[in-house]
């Protein structure tokens, strides 16, 4: 064994010596011993060297080196870098901050070196600023985006095996469908005005000035105020908005109108005749959520309360609990009341049979999903990563989570002995979209409050339109997102502590020893000198303030917040409701909205969809009651 291993290492020797001769142009300097953390002495000038290693005009050359070498040529300006890179290569260097890349020189020392300019500074900064938003959005978009794998495990979960494949492809189809009608118009009826919308003092697009392409709205004249309506900007996202600030923007939020999309397809899910829901998705995309969007964070009349009437800072939904959710959640109400219930959901007497899903884990795991792209959700809706009011706004979102699923667990107990575990996953998704809308303006104690709420709230409300309503929504949609969307949007103006928010709809509510004073945003010198002697004489610019804001650390009781809240609330109801009325029933003359009844029988898979979810299992659909 001793002779097999010499005559083993012998060979393997002879090539480890062959591999420490240098490869291609690298110096035999590299190959040599190099002292710990100190720069290779033949990469830096004597006078610069560390102590422990020899100058190189010394240094005696490596045996491998011709006997004559020629010096090395030195850096122009060497750094040391502690990782050990030779200067300039990562460490950083002025070369890097010259602007743009590859640029000439903007000014020139008396010994001719090159220098940055303060201008190529800045606009590297400013450069960087952006790309950090740009990044931050794009990357919380995508989180968002995997939030409709969470949505189709929850409501297939939710749903009996028969119909699995229908429920999965409503929410897989509906991504490209949603999208393509916000490409077409959607995005530009909802963000065609955005740069022309009310803001607070000395705002720039997080992006880059390329937002000021948006800046088309279609308004009318109320009561001697603009009420904007429209966006008129950004249709197909044409070679005229071809920006990398407009494109980002419209990545950001199509991922949000697809969260409102896919929300009744668990509402009015196992009934759904499949060729009605593609029509939808296309109609939904384009129209309905985008007109609400743009009253809110299009510039519209909904965020123009404040600047117009005084009602707080307008109506204010930081993350979407009434843009997103109750806008879904109020179409799943009409579109489960004109489809009607499923079949055998209500006996002879009318009332409610359960019908169990069939996948429970399936539930759980889409929660944890749905749970963590809200934190691309709610932190990615301050648009900027180099915002660090993020933190808070994560924070706040994971607390009322917690909050809703354990009140949801406790009430459970208290009122049926048992904690049903998909209920519980509606209690969390209860304090997800209830903290959505005021998640940046609120405390942790009121992030918490809101949650505990939430998580009663949600049971209490799939108890009433299930048992009192007699509408059937399967996996609870309405009351996840529509119900407490609307309180969600609500809390804003009632937990608000003004901590966040300063100028928001460009209302400035400036406070001083108990005082207030307002100024308005009309971009006018008058206004911004009147703004810069208030501040400058000690006023203090409040953000979003609800009624109970002081008892959570706000400084005065805003109820004109809480007003443009519920004027908000109820333009949703209003609005959403007359369209999803006249889109179900229209889109019934078009397509059945419902499928035939021997289908939904069978399991709406084979019939509409050509597969089976489960072709090797026998179904027995012992769950489904009994039809009349």
């Amino acid at each position: 064994m001793k002779t097999l291993t010499r005559n083993t290492l012998a060979p393997l020797a002879a090539v480890l010596a062959w591999l420490a001769v240098p490869f291609g142009s690298a110096s035999a300097q590299d190959a040599a011993p190099k002292p710990e953390a100190a720069p290779p002495a033949a990469t830096a000038p004597a006078a610069t060297a560390p102590a422990a290693t020899a100058p190189a005009a010394t240094a005696p050359p490596p045996a491998t080196a011709p006997a004559a070498p020629a010096e090395p040529e030195k850096p122009k300006d060497p750094v040391a870098d502690p990782l050990g890179y030779l200067p300039g290569l990562n460490g950083g260097t002025k070369l890097d901050l010259q602007w743009p890349v590859p640029a000439e020189s903007k000014s020139v020392n008396p010994d001719g070196k090159d220098e940055v300019s303060m201008e190529e500074l800045v606009n590297n900064v400013a450069h960087n600023k952006v790309s950090i938003n740009m990044v931050w959005v794009l990357l919380t978009g995508f989180m968002v985006m995997f939030m409709q794998a969470g949505f189709a495990l929850v409501e297939t979960g939710l749903c009996r095996a028969k119909h699995a494949a229908h429920v999965m492809a409503t929410n897989l189809l509906i991504y490209p469908l949603g999208m393509i009608g916000f490409w077409v118009c959607g995005f530009a009826f909802m963000f065609g005005g955005y740069f022309n919308g009310p803001v607070a003092i000395g705002w720039q697009p997080p992006f880059g000035q390329g937002l000021q392409l948006l800046n088309g709205e279609f308004s009318i004249e109320l009561f001697g105020k603009p009420f904007g309506l429209l966006g008129t900007k950004g249709f197909f996202l044409s070679n005229d908005f071809l920006d990398t600030a407009v494109f980002a923007l419209f990545l950001f939020q199509m991922v949000f109108m697809d969260t409102t999309a896919t929300i009744p397809t668990g509402s009015m899910a196992e009934r759904w005749n499949f060729k009605n829901f593609i029509i939808y998705g296309l109609w939904v995309g384009s129209l309905c959520y985008p007109i609400y969007g743009n009253w809110v964070w299009g510039g519209g009349w909904l965020a123009q309360l404040g600047i117009n009437f005084g009602l707080g800072h307008g109506h204010v939904d930081f993350a979407g609990s009434s843009v997103v959710h109750m806008t879904g959640g109020v179409l799943a109400l009409i579109g489960s009341i004109i489809i009607g219930p499923r079949l055998g959901k209500y006996g002879p007497d009318g009332k409610p049979r359960a019908i169990p899903g069939h996948n429970v884990p399936y539930v759980l795991l889409g929660t944890f999903i749905l749970a963590f792209g809200w934190f691309g959700f709610n932190p990615g809706s301050t648009l900027a990563g180099t915002d660090n009011h993020a933190s808070i706004v994560a924070v706040n979102t994971m607390l009322a989570s917690a909050g809703g699923a354990l009140a949801t667990t406790l009430w459970l107990y208290l009122t049926t002995g048992k904690p049903d575990p998909t209920m519980i996953c509606n209690g969390m998704l209860a304090g997800l979209v209830a903290i959505t809308a005021p998640c940046a303006f609120v405390s942790s104690l009121a992030a918490v409050l809101i949650g505990l709420i939430s998580g009663v709230l949600v049971v209490l409300s799939v108890n009433f339109w299930d048992r009192v309503m007699r509408i059937d929504d399967p996996v609870g949609a309405i009351s996840v997102h529509g119900v407490c969307g609307a309180f969600g949007v609500l809390s804003v103006g009632i937990f608000s502590n003004g901590s966040y928010g300063a100028g928001w709809g460009g209302v400035h509510t400036l406070l001083k020893d108990g005082a207030i004073q307002t100024v308005l945003n009309d971009g006018t010198p008058e206004m911004l000198k009147k703004y810069a002697e208030l501040t400058g004489a000690g006023w203090t610019d409040q953000g979003v303030t609800g009624i109970l804001g002081p008892l959570f650390g706000g400084n005065y009781a805003d109820w004109g917040q809480l007003s443009a809240s519920a004027i908000g609330v109820v333009a949703n109801i209003v609005f959403v409701v007359i369209a999803g009325v006249v889109w179900f029933k229209l889109s019934n003359l078009i397509f059945p909205l419902r499928s035939s009844k021997q289908d939904e029988m069978d399991g709406l898979d084979m019939p509409e969809m050509g597969v089976e979810a489960y072709p090797d299992f026998h179904l027995s659909d012992r769950t489904s009651p009994s039809v009349h």
